[in-house]
């Protein structure tokens, strides 16, 4: 299980007191209201950083860092990801994983038979779809009742009933 979450990535920074423009890769970009620290992951260092403001601006999140008060102190930062601790991640409702838990599962058909591994999670306005390697061939499996019946990250296991035409 990942320790770190990634909340966002740094897009550009915004005028010239150190505040940056942050693509959010949450669900809920609202989230940042309540975050108080992050860590860069900067490409030789991680920091830890505490949230002094937070705008929004389109479907950016705009943040101001304690202690980072020019332009030229944040800009080797740009395209770095902000991650938090699983402590200061939003809790999850029944049913919710984190798309970092789902990544490398495996996937069992409801006959018991090894499917493939979940390699990636897109998420459609509907409903999400879990990207599997079957075999080699990618397929699409959507997060229904009818399809995915089981999923235990601590196991490591998705459980899922193959719908007639997935395979076509």
């Amino acid at each position: 299980m990942e320790q770190f979450l990634q909340v966002g990535v740094i897009t550009s920074t915004h005028g010239l007191k150190g505040e940056v423009k942050v693509f959010p890769t949450t669900d809920d970009p609202m989230r940042f209201k309540q975050l108080k620290e992050v860590i860069l992951e900067g490409k030789r260092e991680r920091l830890n950083l505490t949230v002094e403001s937070v705008k929004f601006f389109k479907q950016l999140v705009i943040l101001k860092f304690k202690g980072i008060d020019h332009i030229n102190d944040v800009e080797a930062y740009l395209k770095c990801p902000l991650l938090v601790t699983r402590e200061n991640a939003v809790p999850l409702e029944e049913g919710e994983y984190f798309i970092a838990d789902l990544i490398g599962l495996k996937v069992m058909t409801d006959m018991g038979e090894d499917f493939g591994i979940l390699t990636d999670v897109l998420q459609t306005g509907a409903n999400d779809v879990y990207v599997v390697d079957h075999h080699g061939q990618e397929v699409l499996l959507p997060v229904t009742d009818e399809c995915i019946l089981d999923v235990e990250t601590e196991g490591g296991t998705v459980t899922a009933h193959i719908l007639k035409g997935l395979l076509d």
